[in-house]
């Protein structure tokens, strides 16, 4: 999915289920002791560090009204 429509879904109501639903479902797969000892590609490594340097931008999205 090109980057620029990954926007537009995050800043739908619906989106950002959409995207918790797959963060939760992500983190539940990666407690299992069988993945958790299974090494990460240095590749994944060098995406991940990637995403966590970019910014959120500010005021890009109404604030949300979901209950959390």
């Amino acid at each position: 999915m090109r980057p620029e429509r990954q926007l537009q879904n995050w800043r739908s109501e619906a989106g950002s289920r959409l995207w918790l639903s797959g963060l939760i479902a992500a983190m539940q797969h990666a407690e299992r002791p069988e993945v958790r000892r299974e090494p990460v590609a240095p590749e994944i490594l060098a995406e991940f560090r990637a995403q966590l340097g970019l910014t959120a931008p500010f005021g890009a999205s109404p604030i949300s009204t979901l209950r959390h």
